[in-house]
């Protein structure tokens, strides 16, 4: 008897919730994507986010890698465990403030690396001089030709490194974690929330997200409007036009979860690099100063 009555007002508080909420199923999971010549990108939506023949080029990250890991000046290198006895490269940088805010993990775009001079490099030291750990992480990537319909079938592989960087901090007992995105990684971590949610962060920053390629569509809407926890999107004024148009589509998921710490930011004169000169400072600034007034 108890079991019914607990049914049939569940039932009854779905019916009046969504009287007053529209169901998610009326927003759109996948978008009409055009061919490409020959290829059909509806095949990547039929397999987003599940593991293809597709693989990330281990290679050439070994190499990148290679190439970095003498010249890491600001931070330590750390090997993060993966499944299978594999370990992720990232560089974490401690800070010296009494307090520490939290800890912040730094994804890098498409074919970059870790400590990619350009974005990344700024933002986990400039974060770390203004009282956040760090802990930048390689992402997975393709050859250099490589474009973000290449990029979407080897997204599955950067979830466990986002996993691994929260382990790291969780480990140390830093439990105010933030996770920050720029570009190519914007896109993997939208590809980590949409399988797992993201109850497992306490914020997000999203930077230049949308970014795709010529004639290229992003495969699926980021599940902004489903995710719990604080966003700031934030994008350069002179940003890829593709991030610059999509920007007031993420406003309307933004509001639809109805987060009011979330927001949606513009840095005046930046490009989607951020390599104009100051740009990449004031994003770190408008970054900490919203992380620094969440409650």
């Amino acid at each position: 008897m108890l079991n019914k009555l607990i049914i049939s007002i569940s039932l009854s508080l779905s019916l009046n919730v969504s009287a007053f909420f529209p169901s998610l199923d009326s927003f759109p999971k996948f978008p009409e994507l055009p061919k490409i010549g020959d290829f059909d990108p509806q095949s990547l939506q039929k397999y987003y986010n599940q593991f293809t023949d597709s693989k990330p080029d281990l290679e050439r990250e070994n190499r990148m890698i290679g190439e970095i890991e003498d010249a890491v000046m600001d931070g330590d290198v750390e090997y993060l465990p993966l499944a299978n006895d594999q370990e992720v490269f990232s560089i974490f940088m401690e800070t010296e403030a009494e307090a520490p805010k939290g800890g912040v993990i730094v994804l890098h775009s498409r074919g970059y690396h870790a400590n990619w001079d350009s974005v990344i490099k700024p933002l986990r030291v400039g974060l770390a001089n203004k009282g956040w750990h760090t802990l930048s992480v390689q992402m997975p990537v393709l050859d250099k030709n490589a474009t973000y319909y290449d990029y979407v079938p080897i997204m599955p592989f950067s979830h466990e490194r986002i996993e691994a960087a929260i382990d790291f901090y969780k480990a140390r007992g830093i439990d105010n974690i933030i996770l920050i995105s720029h570009g190519c990684g914007a896109h993997m971590s939208m590809s980590y929330f949409d399988k797992y949610g993201d109850d497992q962060i306490n914020a997000y920053v999203g930077i230049g997200m949308g970014a795709t390629d010529y004639k290229q569509k992003v495969i699926k809407r980021f599940p902004l409007d489903i995710m719990l926890k604080p966003v700031l999107d934030v994008y350069g004024e002179k940003d890829f036009p593709g991030v610059v148009r999509l920007s007031e589509s993420r406003q309307v998921l933004m509001d639809i979860s109805n987060n009011k710490q979330s927001a949606q930011k513009v840095i005046k004169g930046a490009d989607h690099y951020y390599k104009e000169e100051g740009s990449a400072d004031n994003l770190t600034k408008v970054i900490d100063a919203w992380l620094s007034n969440l409650k």
